[in-house]
């Protein structure tokens, strides 16, 4: 395109490398429509495959035989409908052919409209756009979309909150004419009223005709449902205003709405009802500046995003299947620096993807972030995220990382992956609490699935590779488990120490190095917790491939449990303490792997002797503690040992050797990456 541009002929060399990146984005995008049709299938699978009693479960409230659109009386006697009078009268149709389809017209209709939804928002991304970017985005946001709990809700409940959300992306972005637009934003407000925030924001931003067109068709729809169903009417509008107190508990954790979260504080009667009105109304009142200011700015997708989760926020109830709003706000940018650029999708990604209990541990002083995540993430979207401006100088560069020089390796051919070794600025922090976040919930996932839990065969199987290392161990002469533990229990004070040890430094230790590092020494933070991530892997591996009884959970050798007290070997599942750990996980030893990373991190990189052997301190003491108090064989620290040592040789392969100058690199990289990203912004104007 440049040589055009210049007048000149596209050379041979040109055009190969052009066709090539061609063939490539067509590959990229026939494999992303492939994964589309996958999770399309997968979707449908489930959904068809769950008995007819459990899914569809607010549809069958409608259809079934006592379902409350087939009842005389009123929509809302038994509180089970939650939708506008409206809603009910449109969907008795809808709802009776979905019962005669029994499921598989419903189940395909929601799948198309999935469909479109993803397709409009690809239309709607802020302009100009790469061709490898157009390509790619529709399946990329079609994806997305069907892996997202609001999707995978709707489909498996039966709901229709997918629908007042495709209404409004038509209505702003691919019908003719402001007034039907307005027509379309006015039907999806008849469905969810608090959509109606979408009036102003035509309004501020040019489209008068457009907003007052969706006021008239909320106002026409509202009207033919009060005619038709008055009762009905007046209950969802007066006696329950708007909808308050329908459905199921609001102080529930499925209503993330700010009326469900002052709940959930305890707050009640006319002191949260002033604070919800208070609230709500700063809210709305921010995010419809943000949106008009950004609309101006060329970013109408971004726009929407916000004023959707501001409709959420506002809502007397907003249940997880209404929350497809925060989804679309991930098309924001935010960040000056590269390295940060991709934080804000990513996590969008994961609040709307993975439950709450994924993202955040449980713990008491974390609930109200874990009971109001995706409340939280609509709130910090509509009222504080520092979204960029299209005019910004970052927009279309922002600051690059900072790179070490390179370090010759010894070997010819590594790295494998040369440039995983060179950024040595300071990661996004969010990104890096994101990535340990969701890397131990996986890891602590299958570690529980490793072994088989507590049944009689991965007990059987765990005990018999017990039996094994023990074998061993007397060949080699190293059996010293029962003798050290028997001598630890004659000494209390001895005995609580290790204990103590035990259960205490297994993940303070390693989180404190990593903070460390990532404050003091960037460069080696990412070396240091790439070595780490691989020892771990590896020891799942070992945990699945290889269940193993510890000392301590194998009968008749006679093991004193010094930190979980006697065990009832009489009981089938007497290994299984918690359900929350594997108890056969015990080759290799991760409590000592972690450990001798710990020293081996300190001893490369503490700048005095004192420390280097306070370092190696902390993996004598663990691999004393977990033969002591039973919890692992001695070749269970050999193996250990060994996958630490294969975690830093992985790091060497892909990685080559440590970032030179990292101490140097570490002291501002910050300062250093924003006068290299000035330089190149006054470069480019």
């Amino acid at each position: 395109m440049n040589a055009e541009r210049g007048g000149r002929p596209v050379g041979v060399l040109g055009a190969t490398a052009l066709g090539a990146v061609q063939a490539r984005v067509r590959v990229a995008r026939l494999g992303l429509w492939l994964i589309v049709a996958i999770l399309a299938v997968r979707q449908v699978a489930v959904v068809l495959g769950t008995p007819r009693g459990e899914r569809l479960t607010d549809l069958e409230t409608w259809v079934g035989p006592d379902g409350v659109l087939h009842v005389n009386g009123s929509l809302y006697d038994s509180t089970q409908f939650t939708g506008t009078p409206f809603g009910g009268l449109v969907l008795k149709p809808l709802t009776r052919a979905a019962e005669q389809a029994l499921g598989w017209g419903w189940t395909f209709g929601t799948l198309l409209l999935v469909v479109a939804l993803g397709l409009v928002a690809a239309r709607a991304l802020p302009q100009p756009l790469g061709r490898r970017t157009s390509l790619l985005a529709a399946p990329v946001a079609i994806s997305l979309l069907m892996l997202s709990l609001p999707v995978r809700n709707a489909l498996h409940l039966g709901q229709t909150s997918i629908i007042p959300v495709l209404l409004v992306l038509l209505g702003c972005f691919a019908v003719r004419g402001e007034r039907t637009g307005g027509v379309l934003i006015g039907l999806a407000a008849a469905f969810q009223p608090t959509l109606l925030l979408f009036a102003p924001l035509l309004w501020f931003t040019g489209r008068r005709r457009a907003a007052l067109s969706a006021g008239a068709a909320f106002g026409a729809c509202a009207a033919v449902a009060w005619v038709a169903m008055p009762s009905d009417s007046y209950t969802y509008w007066v006696h329950h205003l708007a909808g308050v107190g329908l459905g199921g508990r609001a102080d529930g954790l499925a209503n993330q709405s700010l009326h469900g979260a002052l709940l959930r504080l305890g707050l009640t009667g006319p002191l949260e009802i002033a604070v919800f009105l208070l609230l709500g109304a700063a809210v709305a009142v921010l995010a419809l500046r943000r949106a008009v200011r950004l609309a101006h700015d060329g970013q109408l997708l971004l726009a929407v995003a916000i004023t959707g989760c501001a409709a959420i926020v506002v809502s007397p109830t907003a249940w997880q299947h209404q929350l497809l709003w925060v989804l679309l706000a991930a098309v924001g940018q935010v960040g000056r620096r590269s390295c940060d650029r991709y934080v804000w999708p990513v996590a969008i990604v994961l609040v709307m993807t993975l439950p709450a209990s994924t993202m955040v541990p449980d713990k008491v002083l974390l609930q109200p972030l874990r009971a109001d995540l995706v409340l939280l993430a609509a709130v910090a979207t509509a009222t504080v995220v520092p979204f960029l401006s299209r005019t910004s100088p970052y927009w279309q560069t922002p600051i690059p990382s900072e790179y070490a020089e390179k370090v010759p390796p010894r070997f010819r051919h590594l790295p494998f992956v040369p440039l995983l070794r060179r950024v040595i600025s300071r990661p996004n922090l969010v990104f890096e609490l994101l990535l340990i976040r969701i890397t131990y919930y996986a890891y602590a996932r299958i570690r529980l699935a490793a072994a088989g839990g507590s049944n009689s065969a991965g007990r059987g199987t765990a005990e018999e590779h017990g039996e094994e290392i023990h074998s061993v161990e007397r060949v080699l002469n190293i059996d010293i488990e029962r003798w050290a533990n028997h001598a630890v229990v004659r000494l209390d004070w001895l005995r609580g120490f290790f204990d103590f040890y035990y259960e205490s430094f297994h993940f303070g230790v390693p989180l404190a190095i990593l903070a460390v590092l990532y404050w003091r020494r960037p460069a080696d933070y990412r070396w240091a917790r790439t070595a780490i991530g691989f020892a771990t892997v590896l020891a799942l591996l070992g945990f699945w491939l290889y269940p193993l009884a510890p000392p301590r959970l194998m009968p008749g050798l006679g093991f004193i449990d010094t930190v979980h007290g006697p065990q009832d070997f009489s009981e089938p599942d007497y290994g299984t303490l918690t359900e929350l750990t594997n108890q056969y996980a015990a080759m290799p030893s991760l409590h000592f792997g972690w450990s001798l990373w710990c020293g081996l991190v300190v001893l490369v990189l503490a700048p005095r002797w004192w420390m280097k052997a306070l370092g190696l301190l902390h993996p004598l003491l663990t691999v004393t503690a977990i033969v002591v108090t039973g919890n692992h064989w001695v070749l269970d620290a050999v193996g250990g040992a060994l996958i630490v040592g294969a975690g830093f040789g992985m790091a060497y392969l892909l990685r080559g050797p440590r970032a030179a100058g990292g101490r140097a690199a570490s002291a501002a990289p910050e300062a250093t990456a924003r006068s290299e990203g000035a330089s190149a912004v006054s470069g480019r104007r």
